[in-house]
């Protein structure tokens, strides 16, 4: 495996998004892991913390073609999939596709959408085609959604229903920057003008390549399991309703082999599950009546401390 290439490829990325975005070069590094998983991206936060100012730079970055979608109560599937109608021009019906044919997509506000149409997402999110009046047509391998919600607002918005969550590899918040970063920002250019500047920094064969190459990344017998270990605690922990699934189980295996490529490894160690795991994990836990959605994460962190870490060596 050629680790070089990961490392250049991430570097990139990193300093072509944090151009426009201060201070989270952590959330881009996990939004390049997803993308190198062939995964999608939840991104909540309050209103004005950059949520979709740093999906479009990545999306520039990455390059390919890239649609933004306004997701409103009135939106339809048919707005997002494309619709038959017919062409008086050569009387018959004629297939207008929408803008999920593309390959990087951001969903703003997503959760401001009805379920049906939210819905019309699942089979493009999982299984990269969509179907119209019975014919399917398959969509880009780099075909990735990103999408972002307001936590807080409730007033004409429609919860994700629990399907459409776990198809998100990871749900992230961007928080705040420290004083220093959004002092920064002030004294600098307007943020869209930096934006409308950034290119694409990398190709897509070496997208092409990263994808291919990352599950060569070896996993030992006791990473396997410590990996195991962390799904298996959850299944049984008495503030979790639900635990993760083997999709969870499956996405924490993949992410961590990626973030130990990009760390210029070709094994995986320990350090590398845990950093991906709260945020591909958290999202697919169900909290208990005696727990809150809010402390899903801090619970999870704490079952995850509790958990031995193997020591052997794992190269």
């Amino acid at each position: 495996m050629n680790s070089s290439r990961f490392i250049a490829y991430g570097e990139k990325i990193v300093d072509n998004v944090s151009r426009v975005i201060v201070g989270k070069e952590e959330a881009i590094q996990m939004i390049l892991t997803s993308f190198i998983c062939s995964g999608h991206v939840l991104l909540e936060d309050i209103p004005g913390t950059g949520k979709t100012m740093l999906l479009r730079a990545f999306a520039k970055s990455i390059g390919g073609k890239f649609n933004r979608i306004q997701f409103t109560p009135d939106l339809l599937p048919s707005d997002l999939t494309g619709i038959n109608f017919f062409n008086q021009k050569i009387n018959d019906f004629t297939f207008r596709e929408g803008p999920l044919f593309s390959d990087i997509i951001l969903a703003d506000e997503i959760n401001r959408a009805t379920p049906r149409t939210q819905s019309s997402l699942l089979e493009a999110m999982e299984e990269r085609q969509i179907t119209v009046d019975g014919v399917t047509s398959v969509l880009n391998e780099s075909f990735m959604v990103m999408a972002t919600q307001n936590p807080l607002e409730s007033y004409g918005t429609f919860p994700l229903p629990e399907a459409q969550v776990d198809r998100f590899l990871m749900k992230l918040n961007l928080g705040y920057m420290t004083r220093v970063e959004e002092l920064s920002v002030l004294r600098r250019s307007p943020t869209l003008e930096i934006l409308n500047t950034l290119e694409a920094v990398v190709t897509e064969e070496d997208t092409a390549f990263l994808k291919s190459e990352f599950p060569k990344v070896g996993v030992s017998g006791e990473v396997g399991d410590y990996i195991m270990d962390i799904v298996s605690a959850t299944r049984d922990h008495p503030r979790f309703a639900v635990g993760v699934s083997t999709r969870g189980a499956l996405s924490l295996y993949r992410a961590a082999q990626v973030t130990a490529a990009f760390s210029g490894r070709d094994y995986m160690i320990p350090e590398d599950v845990k950093r991906v795991a709260i945020p591909i994990l958290a999202h697919r836990i169900t909290p208990s009546i005696i727990s809150r959605t809010s402390e899903v994460s801090k619970d999870l962190s704490d079952l995850i401390d509790t958990i031995a870490v193997p020591l052997e060596s794992v190269k």
